[in-house]
C-alpha cells in the first residue's frame, strides 16, 4: 500500500482548496498529511455509508483551522463530500466550511474553533466510550477515539484540565497525535512557547511516544503501540513540518494562514512528483487504495451487526437498555415522577433541584453527571448511584475536578459521542470559566444540562468574587442556549423535565 501517495495527493488538494478559496491554512494539512494517509488506511475504523455508526472509531481534528486535511480524507473515503464540495471550500453554504462542523458535514464528529475544544471533546467521547462498554460489554462498545492536536491547542489552558482528566481516569481508549511543528502566525514558538510537552504528558500518567511526523512506518508503529495500551491513555509526539515539500515555505509563518500561491505550489508540486498544470488532482491509485480500505473495514461493520443480534438473543432486557440509551429515549412520563412541592413551604431552588434529580435519575438509565469539585454545595451528586472512577466506569456521578472550562467541553464530547445525557454543575459566576464550551454547545444544539447554583444577593458575604451580576444577561445572549431561571420549587422540577428531554439544549 502506497501511502507515502495518498499523503502526497493530499498535500497536492490542500494547497489547492486553499488556494482556489483564496483563503485558509494550508501549512498543518500539509504537515500532518503522512499520519493522517496512515490512520486512515490502516488504523482507523469507520463507515462511510453509515457516518454514525455507534461503534464507529472517532476522529476529531482538534485543529480545525486544518479543515482542508480532514475533507479531502473524508472525500478520499468515500463520504458524501463531492470534489465539488472541496472546490468550494469556506464559501457560503457549502459543507466545508473554514473550521469543521458536525451537523453540516458527514464524517465530521465535531464543531472545533476555539484551539483546545477538540481535545476535552476526544476526552468526553473517550468516556463515553468506556462507560458505555462497562454497561453493555466490549462485544458491542469496543473503539477508539483519535485527536490531532497543534501546537495552539497544547497552549490553551483547555488542553491542561482536560489531559489531566483523561490521565486520572486511565482512559487508555484516547489516542492524542501532537503535531509538533513549533509553527504559529506570529513565526516561531519559541517566541512565547518552551514547555517540555513529554514531561507534562509523563506528570499526567499518559504513554508518551515520540515519532519523526513523516516517516510511515514509525507512524504506523506508533498507532499500533498505543492501540495496544491497557491502562493509559497516548500521544504521539510527532515532529512535523508545516507545509512539508513547499521549497520555500516549508517551516514558515507563511504557509500557517494563507495560500502558497500559483508559482510555489507548481514548485512544490514538482518536488512531491505531482502533475504542475493540474489541480486537485487525485491518482486512480489513491481512489483505489481508500475503496480497498472501505471494503475491508466493511467486515467490521457486518461482524458487529451480528454481535448486535447475538447480544439481543442471549440479553434481550439489557440490549432494550441500550436502545433507549442511544435514542435517549425517556422510558416514562417524565412529567409523572417530577416530586410534587407545596407553593407554601418555602424551598431553595438548589434544594428542589437536588430532590427532582434524584427522582429522574431513577426513571432515566442514561442520565449521569456532576459538578466541579461542588456537588455538595450544588446538589447534583445521584445518591447511591456510584462514582465514576479509573477501573470501574459503572458508574454514574461524575467527579470534574476543579475545572469548569474542562467539565462543559468534556460533557460536549459526551453528548456527541451518544449514549448519555449529561449535566454538568458550579456556581452561576463561574460560568464565565465555561462560557466557551457552553457556546459551542449551543451552536451544535447538544442536549447537554448546565446547573447553575448560588445566584442570590447573600452571596455578597463571598464578596465581589462570588457575586453573579452580568452573567445571567451574558448567557441569555448567547443564540440557540435555553436560559431557564426558575423562581420557586415547583417551576424548577419544570425545568428540570424540560431540559431531560433529548431535544432540549
Amino acid at each position: 500500500m502506497n501511502t507515502q501517495l495518498a499523503a502526497d495527493t493530499i498535500r497536492g488538494l490542500a494547497m489547492d482548496i486553499v488556494q482556489k478559496a483564496n483563503s485558509g491554512h494550508p501549512g498543518a494539512p500539509m504537515g500532518m498529511a503522512d499520519i493522517a494517509s496512515v490512520l486512515f488506511l490502516k488504523h482507523l475504523k469507520y463507515n462511510p455509508e453509515d457516518p454514525r455508526w455507534p461503534d464507529r472509531d472517532r476522529f476529531v481534528l482538534s485543529n480545525g483551522h486544518a479543515s482542508a486535511l480532514l475533507y479531502s480524507l473524508l472525500h478520499l473515503a468515500g463520504y458524501a463530500v463531492s470534489m465539488d464540495d472541496l472546490k468550494s471550500f469556506r464559501q457560503w453554504d457549502s459543507i466545508t466550511p473554514g473550521h469543521p462542523e458536525n451537523d453540516l458535514t458527514p464524517g465530521v464528529e465535531t464543531t472545533t474553533g476555539p484551539l483546545g475544544q477538540g481535545g476535552g471533546n476526544g476526552t468526553g467521547m473517550a468516556l463515553a466510550e468506556a462507560m458505555l462498554a462497562a454497561r453493555f460489554g466490549k462485544e458491542i462498545v469496543n473503539h477508539f477515539t483519535y485527536v490531532f492536536a497543534g501546537d495552539g491547542c497544547m497552549m490553551e489552558g483547555l488542553t491542561h484540565e482536560v489531559f489531566s482528566m483523561a490521565g486520572h481516569l486511565k482512559l487508555n481508549k484516547l489516542i492524542v497525535v501532537y503535531d509538533d511543528n513549533r509553527i504559529t502566525i506570529e513565526g516561531e514558538t519559541s517566541l512565547a512557547y518552551s514547555d517540555d510537552v513529554r514531561k507534562r504528558f509523563e506528570g499526567y500518567h499518559w504513554n508518551v511516544l515520540s515519532i519523526d511526523g513523516h516517516s510511515h512506518k514509525e507512524i504506523d508503529e506508533a498507532f499500533a503501540a498505543a492501540r495496544k495500551e491497557t491502562e493509559r491513555p497516548t500521544i504521539i509526539i510527532a515532529r512535523t513540518h508545516i507545509a512539508k515539500g513547499s521549497p520555500n515555505k516549508q517551516d514558515t509563518s507563511h504557509s500557517h494562514g494563507s495560500p502558497l500561491g500559483d508559482p510555489e505550489i507548481a514548485a512544490t508540486k514538482k518536488v512531491l512528483g505531482l502533475p504542475e498544470d493540474k489541480t486537485f488532482f487525485i491518482p486512480k491509485e489513491v481512489y483505489a487504495m481508500f475503496a480497498a480500505r472501505k471494503q475491508e473495514l466493511s467486515s467490521d461493520y457486518i461482524q458487529w451487526h451480528k454481535r448486535c443480534a447475538e447480544f439481543r438473543k442471549a440479553k434481550s432486557a439489557l440490549a432494550e437498555q441500550w436502545d433507549i440509551a442511544q435514542e435517549c429515549r425517556i422510558p416514562v412520563d417524565i412529567e409523572k415522577v417530577l416530586p410534587k412541592f407545596s407553593p407554601d413551604k418555602a424551598m431553595a431552588s438548589r434544594q428542589a433541584s437536588g430532590t427532582t434529580l434524584q427522582e429522574l435519575a431513577k426513571a432515566i438509565p442514561f442520565l449521569v453527571g456532576g459538578s466541579a469539585d461542588l456537588a455538595p454545595s450544588t446538589n447534583t451528586e445521584l445518591k447511591g448511584l456510584g462514582s465514576v472512577q479509573a477501573g470501574n466506569m459503572s458508574g454514574r456521578n461524575l467527579h470534574f475536578g476543579v475545572r469548569e472550562h474542562g467539565m462543559a467541553s468534556v460533557m460536549n464530547g459526551m453528548a456527541l459521542h451518544g449514549g448519555f445525557v449529561v449535566y454538568g454543575a458550579t456556581f452561576l459566576v463561574f460560568s464565565d470559566y465555561c462560557r466557551p464550551a457552553v457556546r459551542l454547545s449551543a451552536l451544535m444544539h447538544l442536549p447537554v444540562i448546565y446547573v447553575f447554583t448560588h445566584d442570590s444577593i447573600f452571596l455578597g458575604e463571598d464578596g465581589p468574587t462570588h457575586q453573579a451580576v452580568e452573567h445571567l444577561a451574558a448567557l441569555r445572549a448567547i443564540p440557540g442556549l435555553t436560559v431557564i431561571r426558575p423562581g420557586d420549587a415547583a417551576e424548577t422540577a419544570s425545568a428540570w423535565a424540560a431540559a431531560s428531554r433529548p431535544n432540549a439544549r
